[in-house]
């Protein structure tokens, strides 16, 4: 958290070239996951390979920079009907992840109950009522308001109702719903965190698929801005901010790599949230980016935050998340839509974001295709998108 927040204010205000100055926050990217896990596996796990990934993420960092510093001539491969399909393609990842909290997680034993659904579902009441019934402050703060009336419901369930239950197997569990104040007592007050906690290892076998990761990043990154953009402020992004965008997102990753944590990268869900409550003051957000900072130093702060309900979370989500969507058409839609950027769309859609949400039909293909095109369908409708707009012959009116 230490770093996000750092992170996320060089993003807000920019350090010369570095940063977009756009109302992004940076977070920890779980889409680096499946390669780290590859790579883990390959080197024999251990703080070896761990170090590895570290050295591997601090190169990729560096070599998305680059690429960043390259974005303004390659922009001409992201028109809008490209960045709108990535950002619908965001959108679309994420709502399967906005109904598994929804229903308390999936991993969770009492996933689907009816207090966790009647919990999430009191939460989107809350954010509905005051982002539509209420003005100013209240209406921009509803799904901040709908969270903690989230935390005070699940608080107060706790008294009235069993905290725990019993799988067919006749094992006792804790309700996903449950407030677990045992892990706040237990964190302490102050940490500061150490710097390059394990050795770095600068390892082949790690680096290569990892570079091929952060192209992936950077794609991702200029969806994500393309959309909070079109979804906060109603226009397209421009060159700077996307440029600095990339830029920050690489020199961040590499900086939290130093910090022994993964890959910080722009936060998709970042970019439903500013569409939903059309927040695009950077002060304003910057006061959440130093949330971030006292959160990593004050670990019973960050425990509390970390305890909260799957089933609050996905209150919250299934809304942010689809809103992403919502900005992916109207960026697609900017221009006139013709038979060839339908076809575009359709096929990104229908094969590239369709092979990422089905990652079982790439089973036999290599691994490493696996880890980039089969985590989401992110990639691939990009990918598919930028290809058909290249060899696509233009409409008679454009060309």
């Amino acid at each position: 958290m230490f770093v996000a927040g750092i992170v996320t204010l060089v993003q807000l205000f920019s350090i010369g070239p570095v940063g977009g100055q756009v109302p992004i926050i940076m977070g920890t990217s779980s889409g680096f996951l499946g390669v780290f896990n590859s790579v883990a596996a390959s080197m024999g796990g251990g703080v070896l390979a761990y170090g590895a990934i570290m050295g591997a993420s601090i190169l990729g960092g560096l070599f998305e920079t680059v690429l960043g510093f390259f974005l303004k001539p390659l922009r001409k491969f992201f028109p809008s009907v490209v960045t709108g399909t990535v950002v619908l393609s965001i959108g679309l990842s994420l709502i399967s992840v906005g109904v598994n909290s929804f229903g308390g997680g999936n991993a969770a034993k009492d996933f689907g109950s009816m207090e966790n659904l009647l919990l999430a579902v009191f939460v989107l009441v809350v954010i509905l009522f005051f982002k539509h019934w209420t003005n100013g402050f209240l209406s921009s703060s509803s799904i901040l308001i709908g969270i903690v009336a989230g935390y005070i419901a699940a608080f107060i369930m706790g008294f009235v109702l069993p905290t725990t239950g019993v799988t067919a197997d006749g094992v006792e569990f804790t309700k996903a719903w449950v407030l677990n104040w045992n892990k706040v007592a237990q964190a302490s007050w102050f940490a500061i965190p150490k710097l390059v906690p394990v050795k770095i290892v600068f390892d082949m076998r790690a680096i290569l698929p990892v570079l091929i990761m952060f192209i992936v990043t950077a794609v991702e990154t200029v969806g994500d801005i393309s959309g909070v953009m079109e979804g906060g402020m109603g226009r397209e992004a421009t060159d700077k901010e996307l440029s600095g965008g990339v830029i920050c997102d690489g020199l961040g990753s590499s900086f939290a790599a130093c910090f022994g944590v993964l890959p910080n990268t722009s936060f998709s869900q970042n970019v439903g949230l500013v569409a939903m409550t059309k927040v695009v003051n950077r002060g304003a957000l910057a006061t959440g980016a130093i949330f971030l900072i006292l959160c990593g130093l004050i670990p019973k702060l960050g425990a509390l935050v970390s305890i909260m309900p799957q089933a609050v979370l996905g209150g919250a989500a299934v809304m942010m998340f689809s809103s992403i969507v919502v900005s992916g058409i109207q960026l697609i839609t900017k221009e006139k839509m013709t038979p060839r950027t339908l076809t575009i769309v359709s096929v990104a859609l229908g094969v590239g974001y369709g092979m990422g949400a089905n990652a079982s039909i790439l089973a036999h293909t290599p691994q490493l295709f696996q880890l980039i095109c089969g985590e989401s369908g992110i990639v691939p409708a990009a990918f598919v998108a930028i290809v058909l707009n290249v060899l696509l012959p233009k409409d008679e009116e454009n060309a």
